[in-house]
């Protein structure tokens, strides 16, 4: 664990804050990459993009009071604090939030949507591999307890509420490998012949379904829903999402010409 990139004095650069920010980067430069290939506005989808970071923020944080609303009932004041502040928030309330703007967004300025997000996909996917190393660094998203050969042990007290001199799944690099291994596979399917919606809907199946199981290995504050946890039935409702445009793309690609 490494939460400080450098401090002065009592002053701190997070290591989060700028694997965030680098992991941004790199998404957008990869969808600004392929948007010029695919022939769209290289203006408009850096707009796009920046709305839905804005907006993916805000619901990541909304949802983390959502699954939290007793603690920040009992405890209002949490909500105004550094700490919430500098909370990584749940991911699949950011990503929802993200989509809901962007396909408001996408009619007003006439973007195709489904080629539009097929743009995005790869380099979001990209963007949260290089976030999980900031939330590994920072000690968030931790993974159960295990025995394993490469379990990890956090032993700063920087690293709070995270359990300390416990060895833990490194939940968060399973998923930044996961994540590059999909990016992979994303990048390779767009440069290659694709109906429009191709991406995205296996960017939502892929993910959803690595999301799902490494939730198993993650240390869950939450109570559990039916042995699931509230992001496990998220990324269940996103893979039903995923599933369906694929077979709806599949049904356009198989019906009779007229």
């Amino acid at each position: 664990m490494y939460p400080k990139l450098f401090s002065i004095g009592s002053f701190y650069v997070p290591t989060y804050g700028v694997l965030v920010a680098l992991g941004f980067l790199a998404g957008l430069g990869v969808t600004l990459r392929l948007a010029k290939r695919a022939g769209l506005s290289a203006e408009l989808l850096t707009n796009l993009a920046i709305y839905c970071a804005l907006a993916g923020i805000a619901g990541a944080k909304l949802f983390m009071f959502l699954f939290d609303w007793q603690y920040y009932w009992q405890n209002p004041g949490e909500i105004f604090t550094l700490s919430t502040l500098q909370a990584a928030g749940v991911f699949h309330g950011g990503l929802i939030a993200a989509l809901i703007l962007a396909i408001v967004y996408m009619r007003r300025q006439h973007l195709p949507p489904l080629f539009t997000m097929d743009c995005f996909a790869p380099g979001l996917v990209l963007g949260q591999a290089i976030g999980r190393v900031g939330c590994f660094a920072a000690g968030c998203c931790w993974g159960k307890a295990c025995n394993l050969p490469w379990a990890v042990t956090f032993h700063s007290d920087a690293a709070a509420p995270v359990p300390l001199n416990v060895p833990l799944h490194p939940a968060q690099l399973y998923e930044t490998g996961v994540n590059l291994i999909i990016f992979t596979i994303l990048y390779r399917m767009f440069n290659r012949s694709h109906r429009a919606g191709e991406i995205i809907g296996w960017y939502l199946v892929l993910y959803s379904i690595a999301r799902f199981i490494i939730e198993f290995f993650r240390n869950h504050e939450q109570s559990l829903v039916a042995g699931l946890s509230l992001t496990q039935w998220i990324a269940l409702g996103l893979l039903a999402l995923g599933a369906a445009i694929l077979v709806r793309i599949r049904q356009v690609q198989l019906a009779p010409q007229h």
